[in-house]
């Protein structure tokens, strides 16, 4: 009878979900409609002129009626409102337009770069989360003692020191005082295609993001499990004699990932952002950079790519943040499933 009822609730509940999707995907793509046009208006507010990153220091030279001639080549003589409306229908049309500064189309500036901060965020997160697992455990493992605190006060000042301030302090000790790490970039010159180099220059970087980020999952996977560990069925296993250690690893362990695996997800727009500052701390070739870039030299369709892309890609982390806490954990499914029981009763 259970099972018949369950049937019967399942094409709902399915309809509900795939309803869910449809609505957070209207949602996302409103959101990123809005964003794209608070970006464009504040980017345009700022003060400079756009025909410095196209004609670069030569713009100075020119006379009003030059520069006047130019805005209208480059359809900068528009009011805004039409600017915006021009850019919007070229993005429909599968166009982010053409850069100021690299004279080249927008797709092929990122793709140059955004290579790059792949690489480095991947490589972050990787290293990161193989890391807090096995601080988390340890501590939760040895709740209480010398160890479990010390690392908590590490993992709390790691957390919160500033990216840009713990970059500086690598950067002058491991690669001014005893030079072992180079200052910045992505490669040596001429050793672009040398993986070793490329490494090499990817230590300082990655380990100022895999610091700034591991203790405080560190922290979170330590407070699941130590939550994890009060429940009964821990406290039946030690009844039984089975050690502690491997109660916390066999099923403390997989009980958190509900917890976790949602956080994880979300956690890529958290590293994605650190990777941003940390590049232009360490001059390394990427989205990070090359937006700093095209805010300070007003190259407004590069700066609206990158925005773009990094709002994507935030939302796109939040929904599957919510649909792996739903697939995971029951008991946050469809809110409305309550009611449709009723129903079916």
């Amino acid at each position: 009878m259970n099972s018949r009822i369950e049937n019967q609730k399942n094409p709902g509940i399915r309809r509900s979900r795939v309803g869910a999707a449809a609505r957070g995907l209207v949602r996302g793509l409103f959101l990123l409609l809005v964003l794209s046009l608070v970006v464009f208006f504040l980017a345009r507010a700022c003060p400079g002129d756009p025909l410095r990153s196209w004609y670069g220091d030569g713009v100075d030279r020119l006379s009003a009626a030059q520069k006047e001639a130019m805005r209208r080549n480059l359809g900068l003589d528009r009011s805004l409102w039409v600017q915006y409306g021009l850019w919007l229908r070229n993005l429909f049309q599968g166009s982010l337009g053409i850069s100021l500064k690299y004279k080249r189309p927008v797709t092929a500036v990122l793709g140059s770069v955004a290579g790059n901060t792949a690489i480095l965020g991947l490589l972050t997160y990787v290293m990161t989360f193989l890391p807090a697992f096995r601080i988390g455990s340890s501590c939760a493992l040895k709740e209480g003692s010398r160890k479990d605190r010390r690392l908590s006060r590490i993992a709390v000042v790691t957390g919160n020191l500033p990216s840009f301030f713990l970059g500086l302090l690598l950067i002058l000790f491991f690669a001014v005082k005893i030079r072992l790490f180079p200052t910045g970039g992505a490669y040596s010159y001429g050793m672009a295609h040398s993986l070793p180099d490329r490494i090499w220059h990817l230590v300082l970087p990655c380990a100022v993001l895999v610091l700034e980020h591991v203790g405080y999952y560190g922290l979170m996977v330590r407070n699941l499990l130590v939550e994890e560990t009060r429940k009964d069925y821990v406290l039946l296993h030690k009844s039984q004699g089975i050690p502690r250690e491997k109660i916390l690893r066999k099923y403390c362990m997989k009980n958190i990932l509900p917890g976790m695996i949602p956080a994880m997800t979300m956690a890529v727009p958290h590293i994605l952002g650190g990777t941003y500052v940390v590049e232009m701390v360490f001059g390394y070739p990427g989205l990070g950079t090359l937006a700093f870039e095209s805010a300070l030299y007003k190259d407004f369709n590069v700066l609206m790519a990158v925005t773009l892309l990094t709002g994507a890609l935030v939302i796109f982390c939040n929904m599957l943040g919510e649909v792996l806490s739903a697939a995971i954990d029951p008991r946050m499914r469809d809110d409305a499933a309550d009611f449709r029981e009723v129903d079916y009763e």
